[in-house]
């Protein structure tokens, strides 16, 4: 058998696996997302890839930033801001006295968007005691395109979200930034954090008498043990 041949016979062999694999992955997001509704195949690519996605990101520690501060009264009060929910209405935190808050920059076709589960369970598993906060963002590589309806439309048909969102704002530092990001990003409004968001999904704790007291960048999950832990104190 001449050499020609056998090169042949091996590259023929690798794309016969290559494309078993190829099929069979196709197939698992399929079944990955049997529930889903209106997803782009990127969308359904990245739920189905969500748990090797986190695992690769925390191997190299990869947007994985922790901060916290206790007992820091903010110079402009929590409780003063105000804001505009996905469908147009206003939203005064102050309405929040009391609970806890988890604020969380969020967006459709990112890598975490899968997060919107958990959060979800979060925020049902501490009814009455905390209260979660989406932020739906374009700021990072343009993964949130869609307009105000579309995305309140998605996040409850394929993640159930029951808990509040805001409109589609940006949440980096800027002229445009939404003014609840602006004071959980400037430490002479919030007593000590400057810490923007690094990528989307990143959440900010604030307790139940309006001071920030946590940052969790993107890659800490919302039953991730430090923010169990902060939502028990």
């Amino acid at each position: 058998m001449s050499i020609s041949k056998i090169r042949y016979i091996k590259l023929k062999k690798i794309f016969i696996v290559l494309a078993i694999l190829l099929a069979g992955f196709f197939i698992y997001v399929e079944i990955a997302n049997r529930n889903s509704v209106n997803m782009t195949y990127r969308q359904k690519v990245l739920k189905a890839v969500y748990p090797a996605f986190i695992w690769v990101t925390k191997l190299f520690g990869k947007n994985t930033t922790s901060l916290s501060k206790k007992e820091v009264a903010p110079p402009v009060s929590f409780y003063s801001l105000h804001d505009t929910d996905i469908s147009g209405k206003a939203f005064d935190l102050e309405n929040l006295k009391g609970k806890k808050v988890l604020l969380v920059n969020t967006a459709s076709d990112c890598g975490y968007t899968n997060q919107y589960a958990d959060l979800e369970k979060l925020s049902q598993q501490y009814q009455g005691k905390l209260v979660v906060i989406g932020f739906p963002a374009n700021d990072f590589k343009e993964q949130e395109k869609g307009e105000n309806e579309a995305i309140a439309e998605f996040c409850k048909i394929n993640y159930g979200v029951t808990f509040p969102l805001m409109k589609k704002s940006s949440v980096i530092k800027s002229g445009q930034q939404d003014p609840v990001f602006q004071w959980l990003t400037d430490a002479t409004k919030n007593g000590w954090n400057d810490q923007p968001p690094t990528w989307n999904f990143c959440k900010y704790l604030v307790d139940e008498n309006g001071k920030l007291v946590n940052f969790f960048a993107s890659s800490v999950e919302p039953f991730n043990a430090n923010i169990i832990n902060a939502l028990n104190q």
